[in-house]
């Protein structure tokens, strides 16, 4: 394998954050040596889940063997997920906010047609179902654990608890269509086919629509981290990359 020097675009602020945690966790396991130092750990780390290089590339780059790639990449994971804002925490911060916008997403996961579950009818995809809490400028507060691509975002958001934890923080929440139902402090518009609107129910709309493409825009962030437009790896596992990926990126907008 041909092997050329590359770059990474994230801030050099995210590797230093990421070498100091894993250098802690290094201390606390009382490790001796390594392949790597954490330095280029944390750069490897980087490299796959922005850029989404794969294990063989990795190794090839980094003078290493493939096992040793999957396994400084599934430590560092660990470590980030473990650091990610529980749902708890969010709502803390949500109640600080004028509302919230919640939004749900599928990642593209490498699954067969046989498995029905993970296939999404909306998205006519394989993939796992995300939910994401925004702020009133697009910025991420919190991201859901995975769940199957045929589950709904309705459905998800009462799995999650979303639902009953902005009730209890009081927070108003705008989301689409998919919430329709849901109740508490989520507002959805008016459902029905436009030319059947009032005028009025079509403003409502339009304002609507206007604040929830701030969670688009916060959607399209998280994508930047390029692992997560083609997961190729076992669906138990996408739940901590999530966390790990939402970690980096809180890190990287602070």
């Amino acid at each position: 394998m041909l092997v050329y020097p590359s770059g990474v675009d994230v801030s050099t602020s995210t590797l230093r954050y990421l070498s100091a945690r894993l250098r802690a966790r290094r201390q606390e396991l009382g490790t001796r040596w390594r392949r790597l130092p954490a330095g280029r750990q944390a750069l490897l780390v980087l490299a796959h889940l922005r850029c989404g290089h794969t294990y063989a590339q990795l190794a090839a780059g980094f003078g290493v063997g493939t096992t040793t790639v999957y396994r400084y990449i599934a430590e560092a994971v660990e470590v980030l997920a473990a650091l990610a804002p529980e749902l708890a925490g969010a709502m803390k911060a949500a109640s600080t906010k004028a509302f919230v916008v919640l939004d749900g997403t599928v990642l593209p996961i490498d699954r067969i047609a046989a498995d029905r579950p993970f296939y999404s009818g909306k998205h006519k995809k394989h993939g796992m179902n995300v939910q994401v809490i925004t702020d009133p400028r697009g910025r991420l507060l919190w991201a859901s654990p995975a769940l199957p691509g045929a589950v709904h975002d309705l459905r998800a958001a009462r799995t999650h608890g979303i639902i009953d934890a902005l009730a209890q923080a009081g927070v108003e929440c705008w989301a689409d269509k998919g919430y329709r139902g849901a109740g508490g402090t989520i507002r959805t518009p008016y459902w029905g086919r436009w030319d059947t609107l009032s005028a009025g129910q079509q403003a409502v709309n339009r304002s609507h629509a206007k604040i929830r493409a701030l969670v688009e825009q916060a959607m399209a962030a998280l994508k930047t981290w390029r692992l997560l437009r083609k997961l190729r790896c076992s669906t138990n596992r996408i739940t901590n990359l999530v966390q790990a990926i939402l970690t980096l990126h809180l890190t990287c907008s602070n």
